[in-house]
């Protein structure tokens, strides 16, 4: 499709700045933030940035192209919008935008548990191309129901996420009141009036919820129980015994989110995943964690020809996506910088952030006279 990139934002500095500005406080806050000191969040772009490719002027170069293939779909290019929870929180309606920019562009999207869209609109805005992230119930029933919609839907693809044993501690969150059970302050409301766009969506779009669990959740809890029941409900830990019966009801696709290490990789090997995602939470949940850019190469290496390799987290640019792919990654996936889009574009953020990252990875491409994505590992410069 024709691309489109408004001359004002051709960042995703641009585009944050932006949202930031539209976006109250305590929801960008959510957004932006790491955990505790938020060492692991700066450190994963850091590092995918020190990653340092060589060009080769004088072959032969004929086009480049930027279409990839993983888990036997292809795709229009190597990377795709990550799950994320809670995103009407950030900007009102985004799930909906990123659903229908991503069909638009032919690009994977990826629906969290716990968002605000249900796996069935999903299924409806990307004609049955959605993957679908399970957050892990504790109540077998759920589990399997929740699987079946996602069936029923045809999600060609289920992610399980492992990294999430327990909540990450995110200070920001405590101050703004949005830890389990949320509260609504008076700086909080005096930081929605300050910002009319996001608060007359939100009026229009409805006070974000769970979407996917409203079918679950019992009606007229305030929003201390609401907090006591998703705690109740849902158990982040991962394990064997967990994944089994899982594997055995998924027809599709099975990936496991949250790899940080070789002997997680060679477990989900022999587990039956047909993916895995190298990923710390965006370093949401561990402050210790090394980068996804170091945990990827060895898993890549010793792994890469036995199940597909992706990697997200510390993701924000077209060359840092070549990065991760020169790194051992097949595909990756980014969340934070859609968000950023839609903050600073509203409707159009979708389409916008795609287009960037099009254009910037066919930009890396061409400068390095790569023909295919596959290639790129050729131009890693090792020291």
């Amino acid at each position: 499709m024709t691309m489109k990139i408004d001359s004002r934002y051709p960042s995703m500095d641009d585009l944050r700045k932006r949202a930031q500005e539209r976006i109250p406080k305590f929801a960008f806050e959510y957004l932006d933030g790491g955990c505790n000191e938020d060492v692991s969040i700066v450190r994963n772009t850091a590092d995918i940035r020190e990653v340092q490719l060589q060009p080769r002027y004088l072959r032969n170069h004929g086009t480049s192209s930027i279409k990839a293939k993983i888990l036997g779909m292809e795709y229009d290019a190597p990377f795709g919008i990550a799950p994320v929870g809670l995103q009407g929180l950030m900007w009102p309606n985004s799930p909906e935008i990123l659903a229908k920019a991503a069909l638009n562009h032919n690009i994977p999207f990826i629906l969290s548990t716990v968002t605000t869209m249900d796996i069935e609109r999903a299924s409806e805005l990307t004609e049955g191309n959605a993957w679908f992230q399970l957050y892990n119930p504790a109540e077998e029933r759920l589990r399997n129901d929740i699987i079946d919609r996602a069936a029923a839907a045809q999600c060609p693809v289920l992610v399980l996420l492992c990294d999430v044993p327990t909540f990450g501690y995110r200070p920001r969150d405590i101050r703004n009141g949005l830890a389990l059970p949320p509260k609504m302050s008076l700086t909080n409301i005096l930081q929605i009036l300050g910002k009319p766009t996001w608060a007359m969506n939100t009026l229009r779009y409805g006070q974000p919820t769970f979407e996917t669990l409203r079918t679950y959740t019992p009606k007229g809890l305030n929003l201390k129980q609401l907090g006591e029941f998703m705690d109740k409900t849902f158990s982040g830990r991962l394990n064997e015994e967990l994944i089994k019966p899982i594997r055995d009801k998924w027809k599709g696709k099975l990936v496991l989110k949250g790899v940080a290490s070789s002997q997680d990789a060679q477990d989900a090997i022999r587990l039956g995943f047909d993916g895995i995602i190298v990923s710390n939470h965006g370093g949401r949940q561990l402050d210790a964690a090394e980068s996804t850019i170091k945990s990827l190469p060895d898993i890549a290496k010793k792994y890469g020809d036995q199940i597909e390799v992706m990697m997200d987290s510390g993701l924000r640019s077209g060359p840092d996506i070549a990065r991760a792919m020169a790194s051992g990654a097949k595909f990756t996936f980014m969340g934070r910088p859609f968000l950023y889009g839609c903050g600073a574009l509203g409707k159009k953020g979708g389409d916008h952030t795609i287009s960037i990252l099009k254009t910037q990875v066919k930009q890396v491409l061409d400068q390095l006279c790569c023909e295919k994505l596959e290639d790129l590992p050729k131009h890693l410069i090792t020291h």
